[in-house]
């Protein structure tokens, strides 16, 4: 058994790096079958009176904008969960469903509107919850509601301006977005309405026909804020003692609705903040007051309790919003990564035979990152948890447990990790989607299956990239005839330097899928793909194409500076492509802080071993990226020991060195903040401070330039093929329109490809 009075977090973060060195991990990272047919995950398991048809667990993923503005779930929320009880996950759960609008104010927006589901309001919500629950059963799956007790500091301060209330907390602490405004203190009584209001939300939900509650006690939510000495350092009162609020809560629900409705609980082993941060604890200000975070030994003790008080099934995982990478990891992030925590738990229930109300063990639910079957299985035989949770898997295959089940493991769609339409689009106003899968958030709307065209079409598709091959295998498989060109030898487009570097391995597995589609696609349907193949538009003219799609995608941009075209300068894009161009290098120059020139500089630090310097002339490092993938890869950089200045414009280029022209002044932001995110564009923060500019021109001696100054569309060859009328319908897509992501590639390929 793990001693978890050692120092097991910082042993589990210092491992990460290495992962990916460990050839046996990366192969269950995969989408193959070694451990078929998978035994262990598709065994029934009993949690109180209630038997799951398989180990498999639909994460929590909020259900932002996925519910009327007063709370009651849509149709587009009832199918989306449909979908994924169709696809054969034995528990669903919902996103967080907040039962503090009486006392959080961050939960609701002006005039009582929610971009949250509700079960709390009227009854007028109830048929909503009830027609989700009714769905999910008609496939033999089970479906728990995600109560939570609110957002706390890291709800959205707006309240302040439209409802002039503070945000709240267990004690005085900063708001996590904007940490100048503080968050009060909840009154006991307050407490105690949350609680109360804990136990009706689970009695309304058992009366809709729901299966279970699960209580949202991680990540520094304010179930959390109340039950972690980080968060409450309250020193009178019931719930001084950190312990009181959480137990108080499952008590009261289980007075609620008895004691055979299973109460699952999701907690973090630590938040690993000192950890994560080291001394920063001490010298960052809104870091210092969450210095005495409970410890492993601490949570382990609060869960045998949790369970004395009626908890029946629990997930573990780690960090919290101010490290956000571990709670949500990204494709940066090695899968299984929380495994030893959930074995950790498990052994020590084990040990001190805690067993649950309903006379069973308690099983322990494995989450991060598990994705892949071979390696699902793997945590089941070697005895790591007792359940497997799926999130972002689930919306990138909603199938992927059939498909498992079947041994059609290729045919999974894996998740890539960049979190951008899962996470990222709710943040900035949209509710969940995927970027590799366009019917995630859409299942009310595009059918499982496409139609077949009224009428057959020969159509060309130009630029094998995602939204050529999507577009392509969809145009297919509608009936059309359709020719895929490709003016390379691979297809994949940018997904190719993509993959290079190891942290991307979940885009290789994404290739790999794609390229699998087309041959099977190829095969079965009337499509034709040539490679190595540069059409002309004139070329296509002379075939007779219907349609013609140009999806050719983008083109590296190179700034008009002296010494930009010297032998020694190369784009990041080629540099990946053809790792030899950096081989005599090693004084290494990025210029260019996006998420190519970040990958890259990790790329060449950690595989290659250069020595690298990121140049950003913004005073931001990887804006517009997620939380998560931007706070883990800059994270990883500084571990690398190398240098981020932002704030920093390239001049010229020389033999051997380059000149910059560099902002000294003390209000640059520190680069390597990765505990306060950067707020949206339509978001103002009035306490930001003004930066003042002190330039000083700086050489920097290099023996290559990488440049990752972003891509421009590739609208020429569209416009070509207009100008030649080369088909009847001709139409633009992905990079050739608007450099855009996967998350747009997929979605307008898939598009395209449906409508033709």
């Amino acid at each position: 058994m793990i001693d978890p009075k050692v120092n097991f977090v910082k042993e589990l973060l210092d491992q990460y790096p290495n992962w990916f060195n460990d050839s046996e991990k990366m192969d269950l990272a995969q989408m193959a079958a070694r451990n078929y047919p998978y035994t262990r995950l598709f065994s029934p398991i009993q949690v109180n009176r209630l038997t799951l048809k398989n180990r498999i667990v639909m994460g929590p993923m909020g259900n932002i904008s996925m519910a009327e503005e007063m709370g009651r779930p849509t149709n587009k929320m009832v199918q989306y969960f449909a979908e994924r009880a169709k696809g054969g996950a034995g528990l669903l759960t919902s996103g967080l469903v907040p039962i503090s609008q009486a006392v959080d104010p961050t939960v609701t927006e002006r005039g009582d509107k929610s971009y949250f589901p509700r079960i709390d309001s009227s009854r007028t919500v109830f048929a909503g919850w009830r027609d989700l629950a009714e769905s999910v059963h008609a496939y033999g799956s089970r479906f728990f509601i995600q109560l939570t007790a609110g957002l706390g500091r890291v709800g959205s301060p707006e309240s302040l301006l439209t409802k002039y209330k503070m945000p709240v907390s267990a004690s005085w602490n900063p708001n996590f977005y904007i940490p100048a405004i503080p968050c009060r203190p909840m009154t006991d009584g307050e407490c105690r309405t949350i609680l109360k209001a804990a136990g009706q939300g689970a009695a309304d939900a058992k009366a809709a026909t729901i299966d279970g509650v699960y209580l949202h006690g991680h990540e520094g939510y304010l179930l959390e804020q109340m039950t972690n000495p980080a968060f409450n350092r309250r020193l009178f009162g019931r719930y001084a003692n950190w312990q009181n609020f959480g137990l108080d809560m499952v008590k009261e629900i289980r007075k609620r609705v008895g004691p055979h409705f299973p109460i699952m609980y999701r907690i973090d082993l630590s938040l690993a903040l000192n950890e994560t941060y080291g001394k920063r604890m001490e010298d960052v200000t809104s870091l210092k007051s969450f210095q005495k975070e409970r410890t492993v030994t601490q949570t382990l003790d609060y869960m045998v309790n949790l369970v004395k008080a009626g908890v029946d099934l629990f997930d573990v995982d780690l960090g919290c919003y101010d490290n956000w990478w571990l709670p949500h990891p990204p494709n940066s992030m090695p899968s299984g990564c929380f495994l030893a925590v959930s074995r950790l738990v498990k052994e020590y229930f084990e040990h001190e035979k805690v067993i649950s109300n309903a006379g069973l063990p308690v099983p322990v639910v494995a989450v991060g990152k598990l994705g892949y079957p071979d390696l699902a299985e793997q945590a089941l035989r070697d005895g790591d948890c007792d359940m497997i949770m799926l999130a972002r898997p689930l919306l990138a295959d909603s199938e992927w447990p059939n498909k498992a089940y079947a041994g059609r493991v290729m045919d999974i769609r894996p998740c890539i990790g960049d979190q951008e339409a899962c996470i990222n689009e709710f943040v900035e106003g949209g509710h969940p989607q995927c970027s590799v899968n366009p019917r995630t958030g859409f299942e009310d709307v595009f059918d499982r299956e496409v139609k077949p065209a009224m009428t057959a079409k020969k159509v060309a598709v130009v630029g094998a990239g995602p939204s050529g091959i999507v577009c392509a295998i969809t145009a297919a498989q509608r009936g059309h005839k359709v020719t895929l060109y490709e003016k390379s030898n691979k297809v994949g487009g940018m997904l190719v330097p993509g993959s290079v570097p190891k942290i991307k391995y979940e885009v290789k597995n994404y290739l790999a899928y794609l390229e699998y589609q087309l041959e099977k696609t190829s095969k079965n349907f009337d499509l034709t793909v040539n490679l190595s193949q540069d059409i002309s538009p004139d070329e296509l003219k002379n075939k007779d194409f219907d349609t013609i799609i140009v999806s050719v995608g983008g083109s590296a941009v190179t700034p008009k500076l002296p010494g930009i075209d010297a032998d020694f300068v190369v784009q990041a894009i080629d540099l990946l492509k053809n790792p030899e161009l950096a081989a005599n290098a090693q004084k290494i120059a990025v210029i260019g802080a996006g998420a190519v020139g970040c990958e890259a500089a990790h790329y060449l630090a950690s595989e290659l071993k250069k020595t690298v310097t990121v140049i950003e002339m913004l005073p931001t490092i990887m804006p517009g990226l997620c939380t998560a993938n931007r706070g883990h890869l800059i994270h990883a950089l500084e571990k690398l020991a190398v240098p981020l200045w932002n704030c920093t414009k390239l001049k010229s280029i020389e033999n051997g060195k380059i000149t910059l022209l560099r902002n000294v002044s003390n209000t640059v932001p520190d680069p390597f903040n990765t505990w306060t995110p950067i707020l949206p564009e339509n978001i103002h923060n009035p306490f930001s401070k003004a930066i003042v500019e002190d330039i000083k021109e700086i050489d920097l001696e290099t023996d290559l330039v990488v440049l990752a100054m972003g891509l421009k569309p590739g609208r020429d060859y569209y416009e070509s093929c207009i100008k030649a009328q080369a088909a009847p319908e001709i139409i633009q897509l992905g990079d050739s329109f608007q450099i855009g992501r996967v998350f747009e590639a997929v979605k307008s390929g898939s598009m395209v490809g449906r409508n033709l």
